[in-house]
């Protein structure tokens, strides 16, 4: 089983920035993102939460996000994903980060949702 990440967030530079600090840490891991709306003004995507998902390589997505819209769009992506999604109410780049690095270590989700519990904010 392989895990990857994906990033959500209202301002796509922000995804964008997340992804790359991610990517120092686990360059092996898939990690796809979703920034901003449709035109790339801010706000989040139902199309570009979908293609994250799809475009993610991994067989059980940890997903991370900035606010409260973008999980009402992770969970409504949710349900037509055929991916196993997490989906975390978590500081977004320090859960992120945390959690990239642990899959990218191989650690277990249990284990890795023990480390994220401790970033629980929303």
């Amino acid at each position: 089983m392989t895990y990857g990440i994906v990033i959500v967030s209202h301002v796509p530079e922000i995804a964008v920035g997340v992804k790359r600090l991610l990517d120092q840490v686990a360059a092996d891991v898939s990690i796809t993102i979703a920034g901003g709306t449709d035109d790339n003004g801010v706000g989040t995507s139902f199309n570009k939460i979908q293609a994250a998902f799809d475009n993610n390589e991994a067989d059980e997505l940890l997903a991370f996000y900035d606010l409260g819209s973008a999980k009402m769009n992770l969970n409504m992506v949710m349900e037509f994903s055929d991916k196993t999604v997490h989906l975390y109410d978590t500081a977004l780049v320090e859960s992120a980060y945390t959690a990239a690095s642990l899959v990218a270590a191989d650690v277990k989700l249990t284990d890795i949702e023990k480390q994220l519990d401790e970033l629980k904010i929303k």
